[in-house]
């Protein structure tokens, strides 16, 4: 036969003492139905063989003062892996009363019972195998899949409520036996089964309705959120509505206002626009008047000369030419100054073009501020007729979102209805639960007392039994020596009877001396009457003494002769006379 492995059956061994202890901790938690306490025997069993399971396999580490074997070292590692484990790791170095690394140990397990997280701590903890391997040989069951089994076990403790004190408990000492009688079965856990079925379905009423309560608060919590949600979205559409209305009416503002200054632009330009045409129009004139002048004068100075030429033919020449020349002379100035007047409105024109130029300039300024103002106009007319969109858009949201709100308060009110009406149902049904559990309290009661009243009575009928048994066994050894003594009897019948034949051949022989004896008895009294004249007493205590008898004779140094000496005193008897005197 192949030989087993013993690491792979210790793991089996406290896979399976896991099972019983993590099964009988909730079945009894459950037919217990309060909060456990520390004091709790199946508690501190799961506790102990918990304590066993991760010691399997754990490394020696080598301390300062001496090798040290401890499951303090893997747990601690927790809290590297998962954060929520650093508060009770925390909670547990600050404990004042521990002082050994197993002490932290038990108190870690004791928290995290308490937390309801132990099975998601080991979870991470056996995930990571190779920082595991650290503190672990390769065959601990940590290391192996009975680790993951344990840890998913672990995870039906969720249901049970633990109070531990771990404070002022000594950890540091306690020491951790696994006590197997509490998972051998007795004849009280068959009788006890259908109570545990009733408080069973008892317990399962209580998490249904629990359950179901704590549905019913989600979903009103669920609710107010939607609500708070709503009511803020709803103050947000308020507030951006109120600014988009400000911004509109500041955009209105700004349009007014750059439709006046454009309106006062166009009037000022226009104004300008007309004195610069009256002053054009009239340097034109003016211009127009001062040629015809000066063509009407050159006109008539020819005419003068061609008259003047016909008249004075026959004057003398040279005062013509003088004449002429100095006419010539005059007319060229008056030409000069006719140039110069033509050039100085010449320059007058130009300026009055440039500033022309400049006033036709300035209405393209105009005209293109105009139109980008018009622009302006137009893109604030969109973002106005846009913003108005959006404003109705608003208000068409905000109505939704009115009649969406109403219809989530009536829904709030109806799902307060409702959870009032759950509420009521609940409260109906809690106090019909409560009146069944007093009910079945009662009959546990009644079926506790009647228990009692079995177990005394069983109790009463097993001393009675033991009893009986005694006074059987007791029978059995009196039959037994009645037995022998009949053996007995017989025997010493059979001896009676021999020597009731010797008794016989005796008295036969008896009778002989008897008369044989009352021969020799007179004799004897003829003897004493004879020794009574011999006889003598002590006075010191009254003893007799004979004369004859040679006893207790001792000679004195100072007499040769013998002296007596009573036997009872040891008084010295000197023969002074016939009698013995001391």
């Amino acid at each position: 036969l192949a030989v087993k492995d013993p690491t792979a059956v210790e793991r089996a061994n406290l896979l399976n003492m896991a099972k019983l202890s993590i099964k009988g901790l909730i079945e009894s938690a459950l037919s217990f139905g309060r909060t456990l306490d520390s004091d709790y025997p199946p508690l501190q069993q799961f506790f102990v063989v918990m304590e066993h399971c991760l010691k399997h396999g754990l490394k020696v580490r080598k301390s300062f003062l001496s090798y040290n074997k401890t499951i303090w070292g893997p747990l601690e590692l927790v809290e590297k892996l998962y954060p929520e484990a650093e508060e009770i790791a925390a909670s547990v170095r600050d404990l004042p009363g521990l002082k050994t690394p197993l002490g932290r140990a038990r108190a870690w397990l004791r928290l995290a019972l308490m937390q309801k997280k132990m099975a998601d701590y080991l979870r991470c903890l056996i995930i990571q195998r190779d920082l595991l391997s650290e503190f672990y040989e390769y065959h601990a069951l940590m290391m192996e899949e009975e680790g993951a089994v344990i840890v998913g076990l672990l995870v039906g403790l969720n249901v049970i409520d633990a109070n531990l004190c771990v404070k002022g408990e000594d950890l540091d000492s306690q020491v951790g036996v696994i006590d197997f009688s509490v998972y051998l079965k007795s004849d009280d856990d068959i009788g006890g089964k259908e109570r545990n079925v009733q408080i069973a379905a008892i317990l399962d009423q209580k998490n249904y309705v629990e359950e179901l309560n704590r549905q019913l608060n989600s979903t009103v919590s669920s609710l107010h959120a939607r609500v708070d949600s709503l009511e803020k979205s709803n103050t947000k559409l308020i507030e951006e509505l109120a600014i988009a209305k400000n911004n509109i009416i500041k955009l209105q503002e700004e349009n007014h206002q750059l439709r006046s200054e454009n309106t006062l632009i166009l009037m000022k330009t226009q104004h300008h626009l007309e004195a610069t045409k009256v002053d054009v129009e009239a340097e034109l004139q003016t211009y127009k008047h001062s040629r015809q002048g000066l063509d009407e004068m050159y006109n008539e100075a020819r005419r003068q000369l061609r008259e003047e030429a016909q008249l004075r033919q026959a004057s003398d020449m040279e005062n013509e030419l003088v004449v002429q020349v100095s006419m010539k002379h005059e007319i060229e100035l008056a030409m000069k100054l006719l140039e110069k007047d033509i050039h100085e409105k010449q320059d007058t024109l130009i300026g009055l073009r440039q500033q022309l130029d400049e006033v036709k300039a300035i209405n393209v300024e105009m005209y293109q501020k105009l139109q980008v103002s018009e622009d302006a106009m137009k893109e604030k007319n969109e973002i106005i007729s846009r913003l108005e969109d959006k404003t109705n858009q608003i208000n068409a949201t905000m109505k939704q979102l009115e009649q969406r709100l109403q219809q989530a308060e009536k829904a709030q009110v109806e799902a307060e209805a409702e959870d009032e009406k759950l509420k009521q149902e609940y409260v109906n049904k809690s106090e019909s639960l409560q009146n069944e559990f007093s009910q079945k309290e009662k009959q546990l009661l009644q079926l506790e007392t009647d228990l009692k009243i079995e177990k005394e009575w069983r109790q009463t009928l097993e001393d009675d039994l033991q009893k009986e048994k005694e006074t059987v066994s007791h029978l059995r050894t009196e039959t037994q020596e009645i037995v022998n003594l009949k053996k007995e009897f017989l025997k010493l019948q059979e001896e009676n009877k021999q020597l009731k034949s010797i008794c016989e051949d005796q008295e036969a022989a008896l009778q002989e001396l008897a008369s044989k004896l009352s021969e020799s008895k007179l004799k004897i009294e003829d003897i004493k009457e004879a020794n009574k004249a011999l006889q003598h007493h002590c006075r010191n205590c009254g003893e007799i003494f004979c004369n004859a008898c040679s006893d207790n004779e001792l000679p004195l140094p100072s007499s040769p002769k013998p002296v007596r000496v009573c036997d009872s005193c040891h008084a010295i008897l000197i023969q002074r006379c016939s009698s013995n005197v001391p």
